[in-house]
């Protein structure tokens, strides 16, 4: 029998952002395991592929983007290149004015930007529910408008709900406001994912998290993935090419150990700097050209305005070496960026800089799709190794394990969300033996 679940997200296709493929996944792959998703959106910038059934609602705007124009200000421009602030500052790590626009947006985007799209999501929802038999809903955040719109279509509807936190809520290392807004937030989270029946995450070490906020309250740890259909493989270039795809998050990603490393072996003629290029896309950040310039690397790296999706998988797969950047920061040992799991399936080495030992090492190692160097000395050793490879073959072997590979795959994660939601209608309990 196909039961039907109402997916809540803000994120989908063609919505860009890693947050989407989440979703597309489950879309795309939970019909395999007896589950018929509707996905409940907002307007979204393209039509979404026709395989979907896709509810769009009206969407006024993000919060933020409301408020520049009522201040005058284009929207789709940043606070602060509006008024003049020097790209230097304003790209600058710890920017005061950044810190007070910050604040600014602690109020105004509370409890996020898309806030306003709760009236005409839950008005949607509602009729839906009202014209469809369905089974359960799920909602994903961020942003988490979608927790409080499935929480209000629960009181009036009272289908089973599956919320799924792709970040942690209050409890995120990332949290950016201050301890005045964390304490109100704190209270609304509780309330909030208090009416659901169980809490997702993506990692087993913020599952524990969530289980003390949240105590008694049944958690499961389901991983996000790659899909199976995007595994491909392109010619390799001829260099000895470390690419990296995606944002810096001003810095918090840095790549300034991999120059340093880079530039010491190069001045030890360990590297030959005519052959290695290390290449972003997506990345314009200003203290990036000058952490370039400091290691004189200015040609072994360059750097590349955001570029489509297709484009990035392609020059992931045609890479010899593919960076992972972690924060160092404790916090990020439950941590696994999207970007690993998209380079999963570029089916090419890993190297990630940066961070802790966590469960993006523990996956590396257990599928031996990459290497995570902890430290100076072990990332200036593992890059020898990597280049080595290189020269002894004309290319950096892949060696990742197939089958372990396979299991964080898209179709993988919609069957462990199967099993939750089939072990809600079984027994409105679900097993924490998933």
């Amino acid at each position: 029998m196909v039961r039907k679940v109402l997916l809540i997200t803000y994120y989908f296709p063609p919505r860009p952002g890693v947050a989407s493929l989440r979703l597309r996944g489950l879309a795309k792959y939970l019909p395999e395991f007896g589950w018929e998703p509707v996905i409940l959106t907002a307007k979204l910038p393209q039509a979404p592929e026709a395989r979907y059934h896709v509810i769009e609602t009206d969407y006024p705007g993000d919060a933020v983007a409301l408020w520049k124009r009522r201040l005058g200000l284009a929207s789709n421009r940043g606070f602060q290149e509006q008024l003049g602030i020097p790209r230097a500052i304003r790209e600058h790590r710890a920017s005061f004015t950044g810190r007070v626009i910050s604040l600014a947006k602690a109020v105004i985007a509370y409890p996020d930007d898309q806030k306003h799209w709760y009236p005409s999501a839950v008005s949607a929802g509602d009729e839906l529910l009202k014209r469809e038999r369905f089974d359960a809903l799920l909602s994903s955040s961020p942003p988490v408008t979608c927790h409080l719109i499935a929480k209000e279509l629960k009181r009036r509807h009272r289908i089973p709900w599956v919320a799924d936190l792709r970040d942690l809520w209050t409890q995120n290392h990332y949290y950016s406001y201050g301890p005045v807004r964390r304490l109100f937030e704190k209270r609304l989270e509780v309330k909030t994912l208090s009416a659901a029946d169980a809490l997702v995450t993506v990692s087993e070490p913020l599952a524990q998290k969530l289980r003390l906020l949240h105590r008694g309250k049944p958690v499961i740890a389901i991983q996000n993935g790659y899909d199976p259909d995007e595994v491909a493989s392109a010619p390799l270039t001829k260099e000895f090419t470390i690419t990296y795809t995606g944002q810096l998050y001003q810095g918090k990603r840095d790549p300034a150990p991999l120059f340093r490393v880079s530039a010491e072996l190069i001045s030890e003629r360990r590297l030959d700097r005519q052959v290695v290029k290390v290449r972003f896309y997506g990345v314009t950040e200003y203290w990036l050209e000058k952490e370039v310039k400091r290691c004189g690397l200015e040609d072994v790296v360059s750097w590349h305005p955001w570029i489509p999706r297709d484009a990035a998988l392609e020059m992931q797969r045609e890479s010899q070496v593919l960076l992972l950047l972690n924060w160092d920061d404790p916090g990020e040992i439950g941590v696994y960026t999207g970007k690993v799991f998209e380079y999963l399936a570029a089916r090419r080495p890993i190297l990630a800089v940066g961070g802790p030992r966590g469960v993006v090492t523990e996956l590396l190692e257990e599928t031996s799709a990459g290497v995570h160097p902890i430290g100076y000395e072990q990332l200036k050793h593992m890059l020898i190794e990597l280049y080595n490879q290189y020269k002894a073959h004309g290319y950096v072997p892949y060696r990742g394990h197939e089958e372990r590979v396979a299991k964080y795959s898209h179709r993988e994660m919609a069957r462990r969300f199967a099993e939750l939601l089939d072990s809600l209608m079984r027994t409105k309990t679900p097993s924490l033996e998933l």
